[in-house]
């Protein structure tokens, strides 16, 4: 079974080295030398510490093919990566595609595989934020429609490919796509890389300048970025927070460039450039809350049991606000103010796990073997 893996930014490596590690232990535990995996990366995330650093930190095999594409709109990127990834596959023969989550690289893995008539396979399905303004709502929806595979996180994912006729054998599509409740990659990563995260001495450094007690915060969605009005009404709120307590904030180099343009200082708030994955565990598992427009960081918060506050105005994660660990708040600054007033009333507590238990790669690799027979 040879299964080629379309990634191409921060997310996605973290999922796929869950995958890539799940096919190395079937190999070596198995007995199935027959599996083969083809890494595609199509550069959308292409500097050091967005990608590469992933890769070297997580034992991620080297990509196979790098494409390079990366600085041009939607349109430009999703078609570049669609006529080169299909120049891949014309050469690889995949027998399945694999695809991740919501990006540009998913959506133009997903469409040259099924213009090919190649199975697509995509982990992370179901999820809807039901805002047809993102870019990644586009993309999810589109990739599940032509999805063979649909791999969810939970079960509110699974009921909302079924609304939509994905799965229940009631909807319109002829060729009886397989969804299944997996779990989420995401807890599989989090639980194997905390036990061996080795953070470095520069982040160790930073958090030691808090004295303990910090907000770690993210903003890089193009609904807060583009957007004056919202995105300096979170840097405000986030500089009135950081005057009582601190806030590290990794910076989106896209972020950096358009904070800069508009001459938004984030005054007391501790920039740094972005981190690998396990700075960022480091940083989630001392932290005191999350401040967050990530789709990912907000799991990534309730893995950790942290508080999250969510500066969308919906999430795809609707289970979390429903059990009061995520609230969503949009970029309102007296709402997203109010909401660290009322964090220490919050607690995360040990409840059954919300996205499987740990073994979501392993459920994977099983059924792409059982689909493909």
């Amino acid at each position: 079974m040879k299964i080629m893996t379309v990634l191409g930014a921060r997310p996605q490596f973290v999922k796929a080295a869950v995958i890539s590690r799940e096919i190395a232990l079937q190999k070596s535990v198995q007995g199935r030398d027959g599996l083969k995996e083809v890494i595609v990366h199509t550069g959308q995330h292409y500097d050091s510490n967005m990608s590469d650093i992933f890769f070297r930190e997580m034992h991620i095999p080297d990509a196979d093919y790098k494409l390079g594409i990366h600085d041009c709109s939607h349109g430009a990127m999703t078609g570049r990566m669609l006529e080169k990834i299909e120049t891949v596959m014309v050469k690889e023969k995949p027998d399945v595609v694999l695809v991740y989550g919501d990006t540009n690289s998913t959506l133009a893995g997903a469409l040259a595989a099924a213009k090919l008539h190649i199975p697509v396979a995509h982990v992370e399905a179901g999820l809807r934020s039901f805002n047809m303004n993102m870019p990644e709502e586009i993309n999810r929806v589109l990739t599940d429609r032509i999805s063979n595979l649909l791999f969810c996180p939970g079960e509110s994912a699974v009921n909302n490919l079924y609304r939509e006729g994905i799965g229940n054998n009631a909807g319109i599509l002829t060729h009886a796509p397989v969804v299944r409740n997996v779990g989420d990659v995401m807890y599989d990563a989090a639980l194997f890389y905390r036990e061996i995260a080795k953070p470095g001495e520069y982040i160790e450094g930073v958090i030691d300048g808090t004295n303990g007690k910090y907000y770690l915060a993210t903003i890089h969605r193009e609904e807060n970025t583009d957007n004056y009005d919202r995105l300096s009404n979170i840097v405000e709120a986030l500089e009135l927070i950081a005057e009582t307590t601190p806030v590290i904030l990794p910076l989106h180099p896209r972020t950096r460039k358009i904070l800069l343009g508009h001459n938004l200082q984030m005054r007391g708030v501790t920039l740094i450039d972005p981190v690998g994955y396990f700075d960022m565990l480091l940083l989630l598992d001392r932290c005191n809350a999350v401040f967050t427009d990530s789709g990912g960081l907000q799991k990534e918060a309730y893995f950790f049991r942290k508080p999250c506050v969510t500066l969308r105005d919906e999430t795809e994660w609707v289970e979390l606000v429903e059990q009061g660990f995520n609230s969503v708040v949009g970029a309102r600054k007296n709402a997203i103010l109010e909401a660290e007033n009322n964090i220490s009333q919050r607690v995360v507590s040990d409840s059954d796990p919300l996205y499987g238990q740990g073994d979501a790669g392993a459920k994977i690799i099983r059924t792409l073997a059982d689909y493909l027979g």
